[in-house]
């Protein structure tokens, strides 16, 4: 079913404006007329955006770029100087704001200033950690820098069937990492951040969905949501990665063994209206699918976002999506709308 809570949804409302919610309007109508017409209409700003603290990761999962240090783009930090002139950009229409899209954000120095900093401006804020980096001080900074919303990637119960998939990782540093947050919740008296376990579903830990569920009860987290794994060369699964149960797969098994991808790929993608992704050295990609930024819509070094998103390279990779998204590269193993469960 899909993600839902029913604070962590009041907290997001509340970040509303009259200006963000106008702004949304116009984002959602200009998706729907370009559905009905085929033309690539934008008559708003993103909704959301997911910014890159950093490539950088300590773990080395299998179907990561970051893990396997495979990236064929440039690899850095975020400088804080460029997040806030971007963010100033952009804080009076965007709502929403996750920090990640490729590596560890609590691995950028200045990432806690940069989520305080969009905090202040109203805007809701969210990430996604292996928590190996939530020691005692982080903790309670992470607490006090106003972040919504805390993504915690924990992908087994025992550190046998953790280190498959999450390789390099301890799993009792996650587990302390995540009481931590708890804990200063609790002594600071804040309801903030909305903290769940996310379960990517894989073969060897799909048989522990039970297990999580008791787990992150006793370690006091909000909720556990389960996410299907995207696997890059799926038709053979040469990690053995897929599960049997085909409601936490994006793919199916044919009956000569060979998987195929589930989802219909229609000619239209909300993402490619509502939200984008950029890079921690300034470039503007499509979406979170695209890991080594091959669709460059442009560079917030030479540009302002706005003159970005109205250019003739978005507009152009929209009316792509309209005409045969399934022609496009990075929508082949998309799994928009299809890939999280809540527990």
């Amino acid at each position: 079913m899909p993600a839902f809570n029913r604070n962590d949804t009041i907290n997001l409302l509340s970040k509303l404006t009259l200006r963000r919610l106008w702004n949304g309007t116009k984002v959602l109508s200009s998706y729907y007329m370009s559905k009905f017409t085929g033309k690539a209409i934008q008559w708003g700003y993103p909704v959301s955006i997911s910014f890159e603290p950093t490539t950088s990761c300590n773990l080395r999962c299998p179907e990561c770029p970051s893990g396997l240090r495979a990236f064929t783009r440039p690899t850095g930090m975020l400088e804080n100087d460029f997040f806030k002139d971007t963010i100033d950009q952009l804080s009076k229409d965007l709502l929403y704001l996750i920090f990640y899209f490729q590596g560890e954000p609590y691995l950028n120095p200045a990432f806690l200033d940069m989520v305080t900093y969009a905090a202040k401006k109203g805007i809701y804020t969210a990430t996604s950690t292996n928590a190996h980096y939530l020691n005692d001080k982080n903790a309670k900074r992470t607490v006090e820098s106003g972040l919504d919303r805390l993504i915690i990637s924990i992908d087994g119960t025992t550190q046998e069937v953790y280190e498959q998939y999450r390789v390099g990782g301890k799993l009792e540093k996650v587990l302390e990492g995540a009481r931590n947050i708890v804990k200063w919740k609790k002594e600071l008296k804040r309801s903030k951040p909305f903290v769940f376990f996310q379960f990517l579903v894989v073969k060897p830990n799909e048989h522990q969905l039970d297990d999580i569920r008791r787990l992150a009860k006793e370690v006091g987290v909000d909720e556990v949501r389960f996410k299907t794994a995207q696997v890059y060369d799926y038709g053979n699964d040469p990690n053995h990665l897929i599960p049997d149960n085909e409601k936490y797969s994006r793919y199916r098994k044919d009956d000569n063994g060979s998987y195929t991808f589930k989802g219909s790929l229609d000619n239209h993608c909300w993402r490619l209206w509502h939200a984008t992704v950029i890079t921690w050295d300034g470039l503007v990609v499509p979406c979170c699918f695209d890991k080594d930024a091959q669709h460059q819509l442009g560079d917030l070094k030479g540009r302002p976002f706005k003159e970005i998103w109205h250019n003739e390279q978005y507009v152009d990779f929209r009316r792509q999506i309209l005409q045969s998204r399934r022609n496009i590269d990075i929508c082949a193993n998309c799994s928009e709308g299809t890939k999280v469960w809540s527990d």
